[in-house]
């Protein structure tokens, strides 16, 4: 593979899956702190239920993987990003769950996973219908 065709490959790959690597571990982060209000906007969790606040994470996280399934690969994998996109970040409120049983101080709850999977619907779905599902990625 020439150069040049290989620096575009990484540019590519850096472009559309380090958007989703950095925001898997901002998850990550959030999950492993004992008391995650701390870090963030305490009206958060005042005013807003902890599923609402699963939903939109979540919903961020399946737009993320659906641009990166649908522009950052090509093939098989690009012509199914929808339902891999929503698969995969399913799959990482899973291990958010599972990862949670171990942090003092937090639970980890089914109906978590699931305001998670119902997150990454609204988001890969969102992603599609407003930037669309064409052979080129919007600018």
């Amino acid at each position: 593979m020439p150069d040049a065709v290989r620096q575009d490959v990484s540019l590519q790959m850096l472009r559309y899956w380090m958007p989703v690597a950095l925001y898997a571990g901002a998850i990550f982060f959030l999950s492993a702190q004992p008391h995650p209000e701390e870090h963030l906007p305490s009206f958060l969790f005042k005013e807003v239920s902890d599923k609402v606040l699963h939903t939109v994470e979540y919903a961020v996280l399946g737009a993320l993987c659906y641009r990166a399934f649908r522009w950052g690969l090509n093939g098989q994998v690009a012509a199914r990003a929808l339902i891999i996109a929503i698969v995969t970040a399913s799959l990482y409120g899973v291990t958010d769950e599972v990862h949670q049983l171990f942090v003092p101080f937090r639970e980890s709850s089914w109906l978590d996973w699931l305001a998670d999977t119902i997150g990454a619907v609204i988001g890969a779905l969102s992603w599609r219908f407003f930037f669309g599902v064409g052979p080129h990625p919007p600018h």
